[in-house]
């Protein structure tokens, strides 16, 4: 189980999150929503480990063991997986070069024996043709030139490859058009297992049309405020979120 508790984190001096607490079972697809600016991609950042905020409390449990003493590498080691907003181009790393390093980085970590070329060459094409990513993709700098969607299904190839525990997404549905929505959610479908939990960050309904939760969280100011089933995100998508920025407000 991933288990957050008594979270409190800051940056510069200004709270972000004050005192979240939160669980994801192995199965799970947990969704969080809620207004700009109440800590949801903080979140994210801090379970996989961006150095950049100060826990000033809590922890984060992986199994019962706090990752928040890993590194970010043995974090993902451990099974933790963050698909960005916005993933970066890396000019200069060959795009099968990073994924085969990645790959093979976390098997030895786990005692596992490195994938061959042979192996590592079928698999990433596996996930390549079920995320309709063109081999030329595969060819080029990592995300160098690509468009938002193709940045978006190159995330969910590497989560693909690298089968994690947990898989945290980051407003993944951000600047994507309906079809590329439809093939990243089928590709994040394609991943759930009995123990395999997710981490669904978005703004918008139209993303849990096609992941469907088994729970919506409501966050704002820092907090989960409110919790219930897929129905939550459809009260949310009618009323927007304005009783929340009225209560950050007060």
């Amino acid at each position: 189980m991933l288990e957050i508790k008594n979270l409190h984190v800051e940056i510069d001096g200004k709270k972000i999150l004050n005192g979240l607490n939160l669980q994801v079972k192995p199965g799970e697809v947990a969704a969080i929503m809620g207004p700009n600016g109440s800590g949801k991609s903080t979140l994210s950042y801090v379970i996989a480990g961006k150095d950049e905020y100060d826990v000033t409390d809590g922890e984060i449990l992986l199994d019962g063991q706090n990752i928040l003493e890993m590194d970010p590498e043995e974090r993902a080691a451990a099974g933790v997986f963050l698909a960005f907003q916005y993933p970066v181009e890396i000019p200069g790393v060959a795009t099968m070069t990073f994924l085969k390093a990645s790959l093979n980085a976390q098997r030895k970590s786990r005692g596992e024996a490195v994938l061959s070329t042979p192996d590592f060459m079928r698999a990433v094409r596996e996930a390549a043709d079920t995320l309709q990513v063109n081999p030329d993709m595969l060819k080029r700098p990592l995300n160098v030139g690509f468009s938002g969607g193709e940045k978006k299904r190159m995330e969910i190839l590497q989560m693909a490859l690298l089968a994690p525990r947990y898989g945290i997404l980051d407003e993944t549905d951000s600047g994507l058009d309906i079809d590329a929505l439809r093939i990243v959610s089928e590709g994040v479908n394609k991943l759930r297992a009995a123990n395999r939990g997710f981490l669904v960050i978005t703004h918008y309904q139209r993303l849990l049309d096609y992941i469907k939760p088994d729970v919506v969280h409501v966050m704002s100011k820092g907090q989960i405020v409110k919790s219930g089933s897929a129905d939550l995100a459809l009260e949310l998508e009618k009323s927007g979120y304005r009783d929340y920025v009225a209560a950050e407000a007060a």
